[in-house]
């Protein structure tokens, strides 16, 4: 009858239905499952496969997706250059013109920041009768789109300053570990001659005219050893939602060795040179100042500490005095957590040559 064909009809429609929407929920779970799966640390595997062994480790999924990631592809350390600046220090044998080599870690939209900088304390220059240069060691962000942006503007700003070192890998807290490492991999073949290196963030204030002058006042013309700074200690951070997490798995000790703060430091090109050659054999972790000094212990050195580096802050030694006073900042070596405004105004006050400084009571800092 009709009647028994509609609702044949009907019970089809119904079964029909039922299965699509079966068909689109499997689709949705499997598209959610591959969208959260780790992505590789760069956009490239550059011939470096990922370690599935590691899934094995015992609470693996419960760990953050970057640090998945670090355990997947830790052991890749070659990617592709997408900026290189292979004259900058005038090949390796001519590098030793260079006494201070200014490496700045920066991300692709820090551009204010950049500017600034090259415009005070990092501006390429010769002082005291020896060179300074400058490098803003970089990888990717963004995504589509915002990537492609990010690039050329890094791109842009490399042809009008040649200062960009940029890798094809994730720009992120996490690969600050990798990113120092693909650099001092770089500096040996193209920097290895130059006698110091600042190392340091974007967002401080270093004053590179006390830097070269206390450097010049060493018996060490950077074949010594010597890696200054803010020394810390302390142990890892075992909890998960916290952005220093470091799980027992990739560090099983329980205290750090010995290292200075990321914010800023001094080294010279002989213990730049060893801290690549230990980090071959060492594993990285995403904390890339302690990394730093797992590199130094492996080689029996050790950090020491200068009064005029602060990368955890600056305390004014009277009530009576600017926070920033110009006078104060005259006599350091490096001020982390500085705002590009700040920077720019200190760096023209404390070259002003009428600036009048009187005695600080307490703690001035003598470099």
């Amino acid at each position: 009858s009709n009647e028994g064909c509609i609702n044949c009809v009907l019970l089809f429609l119904w079964i029909f239905i039922c299965l699509q929407i079966i068909l689109i929920y499997k689709i949705f779970k499997y598209v959610k499952k591959v969208s959260s799966q780790p992505k590789p640390l760069t956009k490239e595997s550059y011939e470096c496969q990922q370690n599935l062994s590691v899934a094995k480790i015992t609470g693996f999924d419960s760990f953050p997706p970057e640090i998945k990631n670090m355990f997947y592809y830790g052991h890749c350390r070659n990617f592709p250059v997408l900026l290189d600046l292979p004259d900058k220090c005038g090949g390796a044998e001519e590098s030793a013109d260079i006494f201070l080599l200014l490496v700045i870690k920066t991300s692709p939209p820090n551009y204010d920041r950049r500017e600034v900088l090259r415009k005070t304390w990092a501006e390429e220059r010769l002082y005291n009768g020896v060179w300074i240069r400058r490098i803003f060691i970089a990888g990717t962000a963004g995504d589509s789109f915002e990537e492609e942006r990010w690039n050329e503007l890094l791109k842009a700003e490399h042809e009008k300053y040649n200062d960009i070192l940029q890798w094809d890998i994730k720009d992120s807290f996490v690969n600050l570990t990798l990113k120092q490492t693909l650099f001092l991999k770089w500096m040996e073949r193209k920097c290895l001659h130059v006698h110091f290196l600042l190392n340091g963030d974007d967002d401080v204030f270093a004053n590179t005219d006390n830097m070269v002058e206390y450097l010049q006042s060493l018996d060490n013309d950077g074949s010594k050893h010597l890696f200054t700074g803010f020394v810390m200690g302390g142990g890892p951070i075992r909890d998960s939602w916290s952005k220093y997490f470091v799980p027992v798995e990739m560090y099983p000790s329980n205290s750090y060795p010995l290292y200075c703060s990321g914010g800023g430091y001094l080294l010279s090109v002989y213990t730049a040179l060893i801290i690549h050659k230990m980090s071959q054999t060492i594993d990285l972790i995403p904390i890339d100042d302690v990394y730093m000094g797992m590199c130094l212990t492996k080689a029996n050195l050790k950090p020491t500490h200068h009064m005029g580096v602060m990368t955890l802050g600056w305390n004014i030694p009277s009530s009576k005095l600017d926070r920033y006073d110009p006078c104060f900042f005259r006599n350091v070596l490096l001020v982390h957590r500085f705002f590009s405004a700040n920077m720019y105004v200190m760096w023209k006050r404390i070259h002003d040559p009428n600036l009048k400084c009187a005695c600080l009571n307490t703690q001035e800092q003598n470099v």
